[in-house]
């Protein structure tokens, strides 16, 4: 597969289990971070033991399947700034789909955290109190304060709860960001709660020595991976680069088997 023409990854896992409907994981794909995106997505399928589809969100595709045309904005950092709420349309409004940043290192199984899933909630996230002290992050790219923040940086959404039909492509391409990033279409009990360990942010969240419940499930390089020279020495760099090098290699395995 190439990452340009946003093909999707099916892996069937747990013994050979094969289901008709996987789970289906969007990540957002950004071309300044597609090694980030390839990491990631290797990440989850090393570990999972349940079939999951995976599906990059690619801008360009959007565009030229007149899916996205809004103009981008001065304070978008990435590609998916608002792409990502696309997700329940992408998934056709059915079942429950997963939206991460593509800037996410998995540490553990993704069954665990379908196993959260609640379906009286139209959302589910991890609810951050969260104020960046940084005023740049990634390559430069200013670093925005709002309510919510990093709340839509990894969301289970509930794709066929009426609620989230509201997400259209005319309504991500026209609503404000404080719209879509802030769930204004949510009341506050839609919205679930998930253990910050699956959106554990790089330089905010700490690990308690001695306490492995504060170990991460997935680490979100938010303000920057090792990936860019500027972040190359933060905090798991060596967990992000050692999973790097196993991608490539099976990469490489892979070319030389063909």
């Amino acid at each position: 597969m190439t990452i340009a023409n946003g093909e999707v990854h099916i892996v069937s896992t747990k013994g050979g289990i094969t289901s008709d409907k996987p789970f289906k994981i969007f990540v957002g794909y950004d071309p300044r971070e597609a090694i980030a995106y390839e990491v990631c997505r290797h990440s989850i399928i090393k570990r999972s033991s349940i079939p999951v589809e995976i599906n990059p969100i690619i801008q360009s595709e959007l565009r030229n399947k007149n899916l996205y045309w809004r103009e981008r904005g001065q304070l978008e950092s990435t590609e998916f700034s608002f792409s990502r709420f696309l997700t329940p349309y992408l998934a056709n409004y059915e079942g429950w789909a997963m939206f991460i940043d593509c800037d996410f290192l998995y540490l553990a199984d993704i069954s665990e955290l379908s196993d959260l899933i609640d379906d009286k909630y139209a959302i589910m996230c991890v609810q951050h109190d969260y104020t960046p002290k940084e005023t740049t992050k990634m390559d430069g790219a200013v670093q925005t304060v709002y309510p919510r923040k990093n709340w839509s940086s990894m969301v289970l959404y509930n794709c066929g709860h009426p609620k989230n039909k509201v997400l259209t492509p005319e309504v991500v391409n026209t609503q404000t960001g404080a719209f879509l990033h802030r769930f204004q279409w949510l009341e506050d009990e839609e919205i679930g709660s998930i253990p910050f360990l699956w959106n554990f942010l790089e330089g905010h969240n700490r690990v308690v020595k001695g306490d492995a419940t504060t170990f991460p499930k997935a680490i979100h390089y938010t303000r920057g991976g090792p990936w860019f020279d500027a972040w190359k020495d933060c905090e798991f760099a060596d967990l992000w680069l050692k999973e790097m090098e196993e991608c490539i290699n099976e990469k490489k395995k892979k070319v030389a088997e063909n």
